[in-house]
């Protein structure tokens, strides 16, 4: 019995690590060629593609300069070097992102440790920071779920994460998405572990993004006014840290309001008014429809579970079922945002046999979204075998392939945590 768990947990890892291999292969061997053809051919400029590089920029120019962030001329800059040269109106093959500055002026507070060296150092650090964090989100929501998985299933999760595309998207891109990620994880676990003061803080950090707490932001703070004799070291530690946040860019940088929500208008225009998830799979209307009911949804759950205990099921439900909500309801499609999804799948995964004692089309809906959710694996592995027997350029012809269940996987996230969430928050009730 021993061995046979023994050869079970290598080969878990054995597999873990082949596809998070065929991941990083297809990436780099199959995704960034075409990527790097296809400019060529169209004429589109190609620079250090970094999404670190518009933040740090900005940041070293407005505290060592006092230049505004928001101006035409630091967007032109960033231009240079993020595409290698300054985007031109009149060339079709320019993209259409125009990499303007367009988060809250106090992302650059985050930024000032490494504005005094220059960029090439930066971005090393940031990306073994970024990879640090992602690998630290398994076991960080583990500790949430007070699930105590062995360690061999542990490490098959981490291995797994770091191979999940929209990670691997963001460590290549050295997006803060991830970053954010890490502090919503760290936020919650402090609230486990009853340090509301710290969490607090932290989840005021995260709000350099502020998309990706628009939702979970809201419920917490009214979580926590639901018990403030308990819970209002959470409070002073949010809106303490977002008043010196707040105070400091307007000290830095006065009337920035005005130029972040005029950036944030002119990003929405050049980027095409981008849909969020739902209106993608389905169409504009429809999608705005379905975000409507999901938030009304969402109120209900949150006004429900708004006393949950820390350690009680509801409230690690409500956090992960937030995030998921976050993901295909704002109005954004990129898909290193689905690292918010962890925490969801982890507690899909922490409570399969929920759905197993469901009627025969759940359980048939469940295998639907594990083959929806594997999918990238699976074309990434062929992809790489394929490299092997085949020249690149025909590979690259289906580049796309890991791709093809992207849009999907954030939607079946949601449907099925729906049903888990109305169970937990009847039981509780």
């Amino acid at each position: 019995m021993a061995a046979t768990r023994l050869r079970n947990a290598k080969s878990g890892l054995l597999l873990a690590a082949l596809l998070t291999a065929s991941m990083w292969f297809y990436v780099e061997r199959v995704m960034i060629p075409q990527q790097v053809s296809a400019a060529a051919t169209q004429g589109s400029p190609r620079g250090n593609l970094s999404d670190l590089y518009p933040r740090w920029l900005a940041a070293r120019e407005l505290l060592l300069h006092h230049r505004d962030p928001y101006s035409p001329e630091l967007t032109r800059e960033i231009q240079i070097g993020y595409y290698g040269r300054a985007l031109d109106p009149s060339r079709p093959g320019d993209p259409k992102d125009q990499q303007a500055f367009a988060y809250p002026v106090y992302v650059v507070f985050l930024m000032a440790p490494a504005v005094g060296f220059p960029f090439s150092a930066a971005q090393e650090a940031f990306r073994w920071l970024l990879l640090i964090l992602s690998a630290a989100l398994i076991p960080l929501w583990l500790r949430v779920f007070r699930w105590r998985p062995s360690g061999t299933v542990t490490a098959i999760l981490v291995i797994l994460t770091l191979g999940f595309f929209p990670v691997v998207q963001g460590l290549k891109l050295q997006q803060l998405s991830l970053a954010v990620s890490g502090l919503i994880a760290g936020c919650v676990v402090m609230l486990a572990g009853g340090h509301f003061l710290l969490a607090g803080i932290l989840l005021a950090l995260a709000t350099v993004k502020p998309h990706l707490v628009l939702l979970l932001a809201p419920w917490l703070v009214l979580w926590a006014c639901s018990d403030l004799r308990q819970r209002r070291g959470f409070l002073i530690g949010f809106l303490g840290t977002m008043a010196l946040l707040l105070g400091g860019a307007e000290w830095i940088l006065p009337g920035w309001m005005g130029s972040f929500l005029k950036a944030l208008q002119a990003y929405r225009e050049y980027t095409g008014r981008p849909l969020s998830v739902l209106g993608t799979v389905t169409t504009p209307v429809v999608g705005t429809v379905l975000t409507v009911f999901v938030l009304i949804g969402l109120g209900f759950a949150g006004w429900r579970a708004r006393r949950a205990q820390i350690d009680a099921p509801a409230f690690a439900v409500l956090c992960s079922l937030l995030l998921a909500a976050t993901v295909v309801t704002i109005p954004m499609t990129a898909l290193y945002n689905q690292a918010l999804l962890l925490p969801a799948i982890l507690l899909l995964a922490r409570n399969i046999a929920f759905f197993r004692t469901k009627d025969a089309f759940t359980r048939a809906a469940i295998l639907v979204a594990a083959l929806v959710f594997a999918w990238p694996w699976l074309a990434a592995l062929t992809l790489t075998g394929l490299s092997v027997l085949l020249p690149a350029a025909e590979v690259q012809k289906v580049w796309s392939a890991p791709l093809w269940s992207s849009m999907m996987t954030p939607v079946v996230v949601l449907l099925l945590l729906v049903p888990l969430a109305s169970s937990v928050l009847q039981e509780r009730r």
